[in-house]
């Protein structure tokens, strides 16, 4: 995806500006409507739904895992397994795992046993420099070669240390496009070497058992995605980034497009593999409340280990107040979900058919955005306010 949200790293909130924001928070607690004394709208009901391990990318730092505990609140208690993030590709040192960088994402995957933490791992550093064709080939020449192995071979030691050994690496993604210095297009061959020693070098480090998700960006975009593909004995997870685009495209034309969402699936269960959607949302189309409505039951049929929406203008929902039509059909679909068992990862050559599940029917009616946490105020202040309080968690900033 060439348009991203900068992820420079957001500081820590003193703790003890929290004593100050109590005051505030009872006049922030639902949002700017209800600080203007109009009735919060009804949420959806709750129902007895379950499917496939969902989360949202909310912010690369810290705010990230702060935000996840707020959107499942809005969405009624629905469960969210999975927390995304990205290293930055600006240099080794980052894409090591700086010190400090992973810690808050490792308590955060430690605290429950079912949850997964996603990480998107640049495979070059300068990663989003736009360095031309002729020095990404001779970086890639060099990566195969086993130049950069150390890099990894320290990030892999770094996870295993912070007691997140089974993370799922989106290692190089969108290769098949023009955005990255770790694209594939200058040299396929030379890239399914480097990804091949990428993976041979994390996987020696003693308890380890990181799973790999090889994910293009949907279409044929640079390069057809399957010529980077390097292997079945490296790739664990066949992924797709798969925004609303180009503009005017239907969702049925993004299904039967060449590399599409069909060749997709298919592809990944020839080579007996599971499938995800790391990226994806909105974008060239708009508030497109048919897309929104169709890709979640398109991941509801086809059952992915996981997937995690975009979640910042344009592509969002909770984060985007630009979107209300597709956020309406997202809250009501995911309103109060939990997760079925995540779908075992099959050995390499097996198959396995997906059991297609009919999908919710989702509301049209726009709900108010609520970015806030619950405040944990006792029985007696939660009775005499008439409801839980909740906290704006950018209520101190308009920045996000």
């Amino acid at each position: 995806m060439a348009v991203r949200q900068s992820r420079a790293r957001s500081g820590r909130r003193p703790a003890h500006a929290a004593v100050a924001a109590i005051a505030a928070a009872a006049f922030l607690a639902a949002g700017p409507g209800a600080a203007a004394g109009e009735p919060a709208a009804p949420a959806p009901e709750p129902g007895p739904k379950a499917g496939p391990a969902f989360g949202a990318y909310l912010d690369y730092g810290p705010r990230g895992v702060a935000r996840m505990a707020a959107l499942s609140h809005w969405l009624g208690g629905a469960e969210l397994r999975v927390g995304h993030t990205y290293l930055p590709g600006d240099r080794w040192s980052n894409i090591e795992g700086a010190p400090g960088f992973l810690d808050v994402w490792a308590d955060w995957r430690t605290r429950k046993a079912d949850r997964m933490l996603v990480l998107n791992v640049p495979m070059m550093e300068r990663n989003e420099e736009h360095v031309g064709d002729d020095e990404v080939r001779e970086l890639l020449r060099q990566g195969a070669a086993g130049r950069f192995d150390q890099h990894f071979r320290a990030l892999a030691e770094r996870l295993v240390a912070l007691k997140v050994p089974d993370t799922v690496l989106v290692l190089g993604w969108e290769m098949n496009g023009t955005t990255y210095t770790h694209r594939c297009g200058p040299d396929p061959e030379a890239w399914k070497t480097y990804w091949n020693r990428i993976v041979t070098t994390m996987r020696a480090v003693p308890g380890q058992k990181f799973r790999f998700d090889f994910a293009p960006s949907r279409g044929r975009d640079a390069v057809p995605w399957t010529q980077c593909y390097p292997g079945d004995a490296t790739v664990d997870i066949v992924g797709m980034d798969s925004y609303d685009q180009p503009r005017g495209m239907t969702f049925d034309e993004q299904v039967k497009e060449p590399y599409g969402l069909q060749a997709h699936v298919d592809f990944a269960k020839a080579h007996g593999k599971p499938v995800s959607y790391p990226e994806w949302g909105l974008f060239r189309n708009g508030d497109n409340a048919a897309y929104m409505r169709r890709m979640l039951a398109w991941m509801d049929e086809h059952k992915p280990v996981y997937n995690t929406v975009t979640d910042y203008c344009p592509h969002g929902v909770w984060q985007c107040d630009d979107n209300p039509r597709s956020t309406a059909v997202y809250r009501s679909v995911l309103f109060g979900r939990t997760e079925e068992t995540e779908p075992t990862v099959p050995e390499p050559g097996a198959s396995t058919t997906p059991t297609p599940t009919a999908p919710p029917v989702p509301s049209t009616a726009p709900e108010p955005p609520a970015d806030c946490s619950p405040l944990e105020l006792g029985d007696w202040v939660e009775h005499w306010l008439g409801g839980k309080l909740c906290l704006r968690l950018d209520w101190y900033s308009r920045e996000r």
